[in-house]
């Protein structure tokens, strides 16, 4: 990761790996850096909507679920 992570440092122009984390830890400290996660959206095989379509529309009609009314009575359906 750490060889990876220098080629990539030297590529945005950086010198070493250690410039680029000297530079993020100081606009870190200066609240100057931004830090977010993003997520890859999913997609679904025709079969798999298909397949949840189906499951969604079950539960709105109460047609195959399942309610437990306490926990052992959901782990004995579970297990069985």
């Amino acid at each position: 990761m750490k060889k990876d992570a220098s080629l990539v440092a030297r590529e945005y122009g950086f010198s070493s790996l250690q410039e680029i984390v000297r530079v993020i830890l100081t606009k870190l400290a200066k609240r100057e850096i931004s830090i977010g996660i993003e997520q890859t959206p999913i997609y679904l095989s025709k079969n798999a909507e298909k397949r949840y379509l189906r499951m969604d529309r079950d539960f709105d009609r109460g047609k195959n679920v399942f309610i437990a009314s306490s926990v052992e009575e959901l782990m004995k359906n579970l297990n069985s």
